[in-house]
């Protein structure tokens, strides 16, 4: 994809200007890494320098491209946003797929796997795509990963390790490696286990038989000559190799180390599974005469089980899957809220995050520059929201959309024509793309779960009591007037607290355990509809 050049981004517009000052003390977490970021830069002495600050984020493209990945790429970039407004300096943002990585195993959720069993240990791009779209696996999934990334419009530069090690432009970071082999041995033998000693080497040799990338042990090494050598696992024969032009694939934590230094990597997050390997790696990088990029570690994202999400697995959401019930602007919503938090990513969260949205946005409007750098929609839109118009939240939309069984936009439009007689997909495009989310979410996630309870005697009294007391207001009350209709019957009821009456109601007459503000729901839906719709709830309809 295009990306912007280095100049574009030192361009501070002049709304940024104002909020450069206030930046220095704003609390939200962004800002808190921009500054971590300005004094690290401060503290090797570039400070003040003028040359771009690279920040990067990693993608393992053994499994398909993974939700967890996006997550950093925004993250990263609402980082570098802030930075860029406080430092006023050029930034480039690295998406780096480690694609010469040998496949271990066949992920669960591709097709043609007994395809993949051949190719196990050999590089991904050197894999055949089971997928057969693509010239190798790992093409394959780096086209999926920049793919989703350029639809959100990302400005990334995207590098393959497989060109990076095959062109030649890792080759003087390798030879450092080579050249500080004792000393990375020192670093890393202590981190593995007895077995694991034994046969550890941070060099893996390139197989120039079969192509696969062998796990052995690195029986010398020859620093002058840029050779490592080893015994052939199958013949037992004794092997010599060059470490340059792809010959060799780093362990993964060495690579790590070794990239940062080869790449100039000033930035980059990680997952708090990846905590030791930090550690191990920032001291790598000093070793190699480098310093180790400042970062940020992030919990990881759980399943509605509280599993851990694995991109081998499946589990939790897709980027894609989400964006089949939500908005784009929710989704980064989700990323930005406590990073440093578990959070479960199921179909649940998407309906929430989507109003949250919303409700942020339009807070962003009454408030002042510095509460606006607090609000997460500053960071989502590189600090300008737009202005939207939202009449009415999703829940409500989802709720509507169970009840009249809306099967299509048109049906959930019809009811809106009395709740906000202003609105159209011409005037209100934003509410246009909810109401479309709600029939698919309305069609895929509630229709197959509704399950009605049949009322008891005295809740079927108090469903008709209900249903009269709406048939004496006027056909344009409003939600609050409404709503306290229904709290004095409930009242009345004697519920103690009202959240049983409530939970009736949505019970009886939504299928559902939780449900809206019913005032609003009942102006949304019509008083009389509602009061008939209360009539067949009484007398066990919906349940039957």
């Amino acid at each position: 994809m295009a990306t912007m050049n280095e100049s574009q981004h030192t361009i501070l517009s002049q709304a940024s200007v104002q909020y450069k000052a206030l930046g220095e003390d704003a609390k939200a977490w962004v800002f808190t890494e921009a500054r971590e970021l300005l004094a690290r830069l401060k503290g090797v002495g570039r400070g003040d320098a003028g040359d771009a600050v690279i920040f990067e984020t990693g993608y393992g493209p053994s499994g398909l491209p993974h939700i967890g990945t996006f997550g950093e790429v925004v993250r990263t970039s609402m980082v570098r946003h802030a930075f860029e407004l406080l430092s006023g300096r050029p930034t480039r943002l690295i998406c780096f797929s480690d694609d010469m990585d040998g496949l271990r195993k066949v992920p669960d959720n591709v097709p043609n796997r007994a395809l993949l069993e051949k190719h196990l240990g050999k590089p991904l791009t050197q894999v055949p795509d089971p997928f057969e779209k693509y010239e190798s696996f790992g093409a394959h999934n780096n086209a999926r990963l920049r793919a989703f990334l350029d639809g959100f419009g990302f400005d990334y530069e995207f590098l393959s390790a497989s060109d990076c090690y095959q062109s030649g432009r890792f080759d003087g970071a390798l030879k450092k490696i080579l050249e500080n082999y004792e000393r990375i041995m020192q670093v890393m033998l202590p981190s593995l286990g007895a077995e694991r000693q034994a046969t550890y080497s941070p060099f893996l040799p390139i197989c120039p038989k079969t192509g696969a990338v062998l796990q052995v042990v690195i029986t010398d090494t020859d620093a002058e000559a840029g050779q490592i050598f080893y015994d052939d696992p199958n013949t037992g024969e004794a092997m010599a190799t060059g470490i340059t032009g792809g010959q060799v694939k780093l362990q993964w934590k060495c690579d790590w180390a070794m990239r940062w230094y080869a790449l100039g990597v000033d930035y980059e997050m990680s997952g708090k599974d990846l905590s030791e390997s930090v550690k191990l790696s920032s001291k790598i990088a000093s070793i190699l005469g480098g310093v180790a990029p400042a970062g940020f570690s992030y919990e990881l994202f759980l399943d509605q089980n509280g599993e851990k999400i694995s991109k081998s697995r499946g589990n939790g959401l897709s980027v894609e899957e989400w964006l089949t019930y939500g908005t784009a602007e929710s989704l980064k919503l989700f990323m930005f809220q406590q990073p440093r938090r578990a959070k479960k990513l199921y179909f649940d969260v998407v309906p929430k995050m989507v109003d949250d949205y919303f409700s942020h946005l339009k807070a962003f409007g009454a408030q002042d520059a510095a509460a606006r750098l607090e609000n997460p929609v500053w960071h989502i839109h590189a600090g300008a929201p737009p202005e939207i118009d939202m009449p009415i939240s999703f829940a409500l939309l989802l709720n509507l959309a169970g009840v009249c069984q809306a099967d299509n936009a048109d049906v959930i439009w019809g009811y809106l024509a009395q709740y906000a007689p202003d609105a159209s997909p011409a005037t209100h495009p934003a509410l246009a793309r909810l109401v479309d989310y709600a029939v698919v979410y309305y069609r895929d996630r509630i229709a197959p779960n509704k399950t009605y309870r049949a009322p008891s005697v005295a809740e079927s009294e108090l469903l008709m009591a209900l249903a009269d007391a709406l048939a004496g207001l006027d056909a344009d009350a409003g939600a609050e007037e409404i709503q306290s209709v229904v709290f004095a019957i409930g009242k009345e009821a004697g519920y103690a607290p009202l959240r049983g009456w409530f939970l009736c109601l949505y019970e009886v007459l939504l299928g559902q355990a939780e449900g809206p503000r019913m005032g609003s729901f009942i102006r949304l839906y019509g008083i009389a509809a509602s009061a008939d719709l209360l009539r067949r709830a009484a007398s066990g309809a919906l349940a039957g």
